[in-house]
């Protein structure tokens, strides 16, 4: 009986949303203010950085997530009735769901971020390296635009915007400040400060200035070999491992096998 008033119950939402006597993406815009008090500081910029080339709709986005997490919530709630089980536990564990459904777009957004910045962290030494061969010939400004042809492709934005900004008369330190702020990875707001500082320096102290800034690169070119070399010690390490557990499990689900036959 009380799955008949269950199924009359979803036929008479489903028609009351239907003739929009009920309307659904309001009571979504309803909970919004609700939801905004849990949003990540982080989302906006998350989202723009991922979508950067794309028209994207930031409030139908958010709109979605609160869509997902509210839907999470009623279909626990509708099966732990059909089981016939609905309890202050249930009504905790729906809340929990619809918590970490409502997060997952987030968490995948920072796990997409961090890959970014790992990913620019060892990038950014050798672009540098390149870099310091171009100063050593050019004026900074002049090195940097020379240098947006050779630039791996995730530099080659910022580095566009850093030179209009240039090229337009700014020459106080806030365009290298704000490409440092854009790639904020390991020394790169030291890196571009030295930078900016070289373009300010005269001819007879630029040799030294630019022994400096190639010492410093030499450096992060050091750290990001390291890096690498773990990482790659890190996955033999890994591949090892779950080896020895299949050749150990192999083993011995054979001498299980053997005995059993045996027996």
């Amino acid at each position: 009986m009380g799955l008949i008033y269950i199924l009359v119950t979803v036929i008479l939402v489903f028609i009351f949303i239907y003739n929009k006597v009920f309307d659904g993406n309001k009571f979504i815009k309803e909970l919004s203010p609700i939801f905004r008090n849990i949003i990540e500081d982080d989302y906006e910029f998350l989202v723009r950085l991922r979508y950067e080339d794309e028209d994207i709709d930031l409030e139908e986005m958010f709109e979605k997530r609160i869509r997902n997490a509210v839907l999470t919530f009623l279909i626990v709630l509708f099966l732990s009735i059909l089981a016939g089980k609905l309890a202050f536990i249930v009504i905790f564990l729906a809340v929990v769901l619809a918590l970490l459904v409502f997060k997952m777009p987030y968490a995948k957004l920072k796990r997409m971020y961090k890959a970014h910045l790992h990913s620019i962290d060892l990038l950014l030494p050798y672009y540098l390296k390149g870099l310091e061969i171009l100063v050593q010939h050019y004026t900074v400004p002049i090195a940097l635009s020379r240098s947006i042809d050779t630039a791996p492709e995730v530099f080659k934005r910022g580095l566009l915007k850093l030179v209009a900004k240039i090229d337009a008369g700014d020459s106080s330190i806030k365009p290298y400040t704000d490409f440092a702020e854009e790639y904020p990875v390991r020394d790169s707001m030291r890196m571009m400060r030295l930078l900016y500082r070289l373009s300010l320096g005269s001819q007879d102290n630029k040799q030294e200035q630019v022994m400096a800034f190639s010492r410093m690169v030499s450096t992060l070119q050091n750290k990001a070999r390291e890096i690498k070399y773990q990482e790659r010690l890190d996955r033999m390490e890994k591949k090892t491992m779950i080896m020895l557990f299949a050749t150990g499990g192999g083993v011995m689900l054979l001498l299980f096998m053997s005995m059993t036959l045996m027996i």
